[in-house]
């Protein structure tokens, strides 16, 4: 479940902390290494994808930002297996 609140600012934030997944019963691709991400985004990405979540329950915060950032890779020219992977596995996901 996503861990969200409100900074300091009062800007909505959004943990992503990348072993969550795996304390939800849920597995990345390969047991990967992954490290912990935090980023601002303006409001409007961020309830557009509390919104998506809440109406696709297979996906996650983590699914979605791994697929929206393997498919900028892939988009932007990186060629190296994992990242397509990710990049294939968010498509095959959104079905």
């Amino acid at each position: 479940m996503a861990r969200d609140g409100q900074n300091n600012e009062g800007r909505s934030t959004l943990d992503l902390n990348p072993r969550a997944p795996a304390e939800l019963g849920q597995f990345p691709l390969a047991m990967e290494a992954s490290v912990s991400l935090e980023a601002e985004v303006p409001e409007e990405l961020f309830e557009g994808m509390r919104a998506f979540i809440h109406a696709h329950p297979h996906w996650d915060q983590y699914s979605v930002i791994r697929s929206a950032l393997a498919s900028f890779l892939v988009q932007n020219g990186d060629q190296s297996q994992v990242v397509i992977r990710h990049h294939l596995n968010g498509l095959v996901q959104r079905s």
